[in-house]
This record gives structure tokens, C-alpha cells and sequence, in this order.
């Protein structure tokens, strides 16, 4: 059996932080959000890390993380630009958004050949979350499409500061997925609940949702469909220069290629960072957490 490999997806932009919160510093070593997500895979069981990073950060990626891990688990690491596109396909001008989450994950193809997680470096996830799907990803056969995904509650991961986006799921009694649907402008309600803005409609949420943090597993002939999908999406929204291809399409997708896909489920406390001012919050956490002894003060040494 092929171990499990663990997918990093660092090549957002950032712009609502304000900053490149991919290397910005939480722990009491200068240790990063996903340092900790990283040392919790390792805990689990992964022994092979690939991240998805922009040109702008390879220097300090370097710098940061492939000396402190390269004794810790096989480190690889893919740049995803812009002009990654299928053949016949071109940037529109002006564009500079990356593509887009599915499109950073398709990138790693070359480096991926077995069934393989996927995180956000802007998000922790906690040990027992990373060890649900480790363990799942083992069941898995890498001869045909499978895939799962961790669920959270929505009210657990919105911030105080601000929209964030988030995957909705339905979910079927047998706890499997029924569809899941991208929302980009969720707020937390002030009283009670959250809402999402689409167009000029409001809809409210009653917060008990269970959301994608993006925490979810693939075997490799993902790669197959989401090459296909990404044509697609090129042909119909490539134009728009803030179009993006989201991972949970690619769930829809294999939902519609007749997949059955459980959605796990973790007592883990998600927290991450979307705003500056979500900083403070998730370094008392992390600190706390070292405080209960569940992290070492210095987490690599």
C-alpha cells in the first residue's frame, strides 16, 4: 500500500489579510499556522508534504521550511503560475488572480501518485482531524476515483472581521455527501447564525452547517478529471478575470461520476486567519495549546 501524501495549498494571495499569512508567524519559534498542521500529519501518519506555492514566495518558502522539515518527512514543493493552462488556452489580459484552489491541487500532479489530503496554509485544523482522514485515505484504492472530506460547523470557522467563503455541504443520513456548494461572502450574525450575500439576496444560515474547510482526500485519477473540468472551466469563465475553479466542484463532480463520498467527522476546534485582526486570536490558541502540552514550545527542534 502507497502511503498517503499530504497536499499544502499556499498560493493564495492573501489580499483580505493584507500580508502573506503563508509565512506569517503564530508560535512561540516563529512557527507558522501550517507548521502545525504539518507536525499533526506527521503525528498521523503522512510522511511526504507538497506544497502549492506562488512564484512571489519560493525564496522565503525555501528559507522557512525546507531545512526545518527536510528530517521530518519528504518535502516537495510546486509553483503554480498563471500560465498553467491546458494547450490552446491563453491568460486573458489583465488577469492576476490565481486561477483558483482546484487549479493550485492540479498542479501537483506530477509530484502525487497515490491518495493524498488536502490543507489551506491559513487554517488549523487540530491532530484529530488529520488523523480521520489519514486513516481514511488508507481504506482507499488508488486504481479508481475515491474521495472524502472532513466536515466542520459553520458557526465554528467565521471570523468576527469580516466575509469568508466557505463550502456548504448536504449530507445524506448515511453521512455521505449530497452536494456542496461554494459561498464566498458568509458573515457571522450578530445575534445568532450566519448569512451569505449572492448578487444583491441575503440568506440566512442558521449556523449548524456542516461546512469544507477544504480538508478532504483524493486518489490520484482525480487528476484525470480535474484536467477535463478545468478545460471546461476555462471555455466558460476564463474570460472573467476573478473567475475561479473551486475544489468542491470537483466533489460535485465526482459526485456525478456516481462516487459515493463519506464525509468524516472530527471533535477537533478548527480557528485560522482571514483578517489581520484574526491574528492575535489564533496566536492565543496556538499558545494555550502549548500551554495544555499538546505542542513543545519549539515545535521542529
Amino acid at each position: 500500500m502507497q502511503k498517503p501524501s499530504l497536499v499544502v495549498l499556499a498560493a493564495g494571495l492573501g489580499s483580505r489579510y493584507g500580508s502573506l499569512k503563508q509565512i506569517d508567524k503564530f508560535g512561540l519559534n516563529g512557527e507558522t499556522i501550517v507548521d502545525y498542521a504539518i507536525y499533526d500529519a506527521i503525528k498521523a501518519g503522512f510522511d511526504k508534504v507538497v506544497f502549492v506555492i506562488s512564484a512571489g514566495i519560493v525564496d522565503d518558502f525555501q528559507r522557512i521550511f525546507l531545512d526545518k522539515l527536510k528530517h521530518h518527512a519528504q518535502v516537495e514543493y510546486v509553483v503554480q503560475e498563471l500560465a498553467m493552462l491546458p494547450a490552446h488556452f491563453t491568460i486573458p489580459p489583465d488577469r492576476v488572480k490565481p486561477w483558483g484552489t482546484a487549479h493550485a491541487v492540479l498542479t501537483a500532479t506530477e509530484k502525487i501518485n497515490e491518495p493524498f489530503a488536502i490543507v489551506n496554509a491559513d487554517d488549523f485544523y487540530g491532530r484529530g482531524s488529520l488523523q480521520v482522514i489519514y486513516e481514511h485515505l488508507k481504506t482507499m484504492e488508488n486504481t479508481k476515483l475515491q474521495a472524502c472530506l472532513v466536515g466542520f460547523t459553520l458557526e465554528k470557522t467565521l471570523s468576527e472581521n469580516g466575509r469568508v467563503s466557505r463550502g456548504i455541504c448536504s449530507i445524506a443520513p448515511d453521512q455521505t455527501l449530497e452536494g456542496i456548494v461554494e459561498r464566498t461572502h458568509i458573515f457571522k450574525n450578530p445575534d445568532v447564525g450566519a448569512y451569505f450575500i449572492e448578487g444583491d439576496q441575503r440568506t440566512n444560515l442558521s449556523g449548524k452547517e456542516t461546512v469544507s474547510m477544504n480538508l478532504m482526500g483524493f486518489t490520484s485519477p482525480v487528476f484525470r478529471l480535474m484536467e477535463e473540468m478545468f478545460e471546461d472551466f476555462l471555455r466558460e469563465e476564463g474570460a472573467a478575470l476573478k473567475s475561479e475553479f473551486y475544489i468542491p466542484s470537483v466533489l460535485n463532480q465526482t459526485l456525478a461520476e456516481g462516487v459515493t463520498v463519506p464525509v468524516l467527522t472530527s471533535d477537533e476546534e478548527w480557528f485560522g486567519v482571514t483578517y489581520k485582526e484574526d491574528k492575535p486570536i489564533a496566536q492565543k490558541r496556538i499558545h494555550d495549546l502549548i500551554d495544555q502540552g499538546i505542542y513543545p514550545p519549539n515545535l521542529w527542534q
